[in-house]
């Protein structure tokens, strides 16, 4: 890896083209690519093993953390939709060689993200307990509604931690140094495991695997969502104190600009906004998709489907780590001035999400009885509720297993389109597509073809996700986002030309080969 390492830092500190192979095109996309893919399975992995614990205590309690995540999220995601595009600016910059005027960002975002926590959140605190009261039927367990509020005002509360400190994370993906974030969130997600174990099960532990801690209070899923926000703290201080650190304030003038820049806030917005509308919206209609049309089939299909879920966090997070790195390489060559080399990186990441998300598909329809077997294992459900769980959520693992390939595409190509600024687009369609598929086609679903059960609105998922990761890859073949120039350099690009469909060489060797495949769009 120090090979890689060197490649990358060659590139950063030139202005001389890197040799346009498909191998060092791998190789560059790699170099930064396997630290956030390590980050994101890490983080899925924590996620998982959470909600493997939570598992062993109930289905009750599996399906109140999943509704009560996915609603607290909801919120939570309007604001990081708009912190994330720290990542976007800082590379350009670094792109440019100017990486010192990247510092700014992460501080701004920070206190951007600590005012909408206490005007959005803390408001949130007192309403999300009705919404659940709203959408559950009558028919279900009474004590779910008590665990889902408990668990989402853990998470609202909490969340400060992740949202101040994802700027700084960001910052770092941007800088093209990933490793640090991959460090603080591989310990973040350890504390959070072990504390999960310890605070979920107390002195008594699991019977016949681990032993507890005698004198410690078993906390169920209230155990587990203060070990969450534990973990969010973690993750938030280890990158802060780097960034801070004298190395990084020599280098790159951390520590100046702390104080809070409403002409930065105000570009931060401005490019980052309709980020927060495609991450709400889609989280919404997530929430919606599984508390109201899944789970208004009962328990048991709650269940199953908050398994599938887990399962599809596995496929797809590692893709979303792609998405981060090319949202970087991007946003580098853009600043550099040499879009043509950012489309081939880009689609170098697509065909190596595509790849693994494929072979996921595959294993997920051979093993799904087993998959969701793992999740059940305790005295707490009877025969005839383990059969039944296996079956819903086996067949939910068949539909998740569809889309796929067809997923990889738009979670790699809304990265590269962050990189290059182009942000309106994906998030005005993400939330137009998830309103009128997730949610109107369940609802469609649920009313027109109850036959199909909770397998229904599983199948109007997958359509959303197959139209969007197609239109996320007609959008940034088009080339429409050569036209942006978010630093102000009046960089003058051949706005709507797309690069040839190959790993594409530097554009100053490419004119010739350049053609127009379709009329471009009007820029944003």
């Amino acid at each position: 890896m120090a090979d890689l390492g060197k490649t990358t830092e060659i590139n950063e500190t030139t202005n001389v083209s890197p040799p346009q192979t498909l191998r060092f095109a791998l190789i560059e996309v790699w170099s930064l690519a396997w630290p956030t893919i390590i980050t994101m399975t890490s983080f899925t992995l924590m996620q998982f093993t959470d909600r493997l614990m939570v598992g062993q205590i109930g289905k009750v309690e599996i399906a109140a953390q999943g509704n009560a995540g996915t609603w607290a999220f909801a919120a939570i995601s309007i604001i990081m939709g708009v912190v994330t595009v720290v990542n976007t600016f800082v590379s350009q910059h670094l792109g440019a060689k100017e990486p010192e005027k990247g510092s700014k960002y992460p501080w701004n975002a920070g206190w951007m993200a600590l005012a909408a926590w206490f005007v959005i959140i803390v408001p949130f605190v007192f309403i999300i307990p009705h919404i659940f009261k709203l959408i559950n039927p009558e028919e279900v367990d009474a004590k779910l509604v008590s665990l889902e509020s408990m668990y989402a005002n853990y998470m609202l509360l909490g969340c400060v931690f992740l949202l101040v400190g994802r700027g700084f994370t960001q910052y770092f993906l941007g800088l093209h140094k990933p490793k640090i974030i991959t460090v603080s969130t591989i310990i973040a997600n350890i504390v959070n495991v072990v504390a999960n174990y310890i605070l979920i099960f107390g002195e008594n532990g699991i019977e016949g695997f681990l032993p507890g801690i005698p004198g410690t209070p078993a906390l169920g899923l209230k155990g587990a969502a203060i070990a969450t926000v534990v973990g969010m703290f973690m993750e938030t201080i280890i990158p802060f104190i780097v960034f801070i650190s004298p190395k990084y304030n020599n280098k790159y003038g951390t520590r100046k600009n702390w104080h809070p820049s409403f002409k930065t806030i105000k570009l931060l917005f401005k490019i980052g906004w309709p980020g927060s509308i495609q991450w709400g919206n889609e989280i919404i209609c997530w929430a919606l998709f599984m508390t109201v049309f899944v789970g208004g089939f009962g328990t048991n299909d709650m269940a199953a489907g908050w398994i599938a879920l887990a399962f599809l966090q596995l496929s797809f997070m590692p893709a979303v780590g792609i998405n981060v790195a090319i949202n970087s390489i991007v946003g580098k060559y853009i600043g550099a001035k040499q879009p043509d080399i950012a489309v081939s990186r880009a689609r170098v990441g697509v065909a190596l999400a595509m790849v693994y998300m494929t072979i996921c598909a595959v294993i997920f329809v051979i093993f799904r009885h087993e998959f969701v077997a793992m999740f059940i294992n305790s005295d707490q459900y009877s025969a005839l509720e383990r059969e039944e769980i296996i079956r819903l959520g086996a067949n939910m693992l068949i539909v998740v297993a569809v889309f796929q390939t067809v997923d990889a595409l738009g979670i790699v190509y809304t990265g590269a389109l962050r990189g290059a600024g182009d942000t309106v687009f994906p998030g005005i369609a993400t939330a137009i597509y998830s309103w009128v598929f997730i949610v109107g086609g369940g609802w469609v679903a649920v009313t027109y073809f109850p036959q199909l059960g909770s397998i229904g609105p599983w199948i109007a998922a997958s359509v959303y996700i197959i139209l969007i990761g197609l239109t996320m890859a007609i959008r940034f073949e088009r080339g429409g986002w050569r036209s942006i120039d978010l630093l102000g350099n009046n960089i003058k690009r051949e706005a709507g030309r797309a690069a040839p469909l190959t790993i594409g060489p530097p554009a100053s060797e490419a004119d010739a080969a350049i053609s127009d495949l379709v009329d471009p769009p009007e820029p944003n």
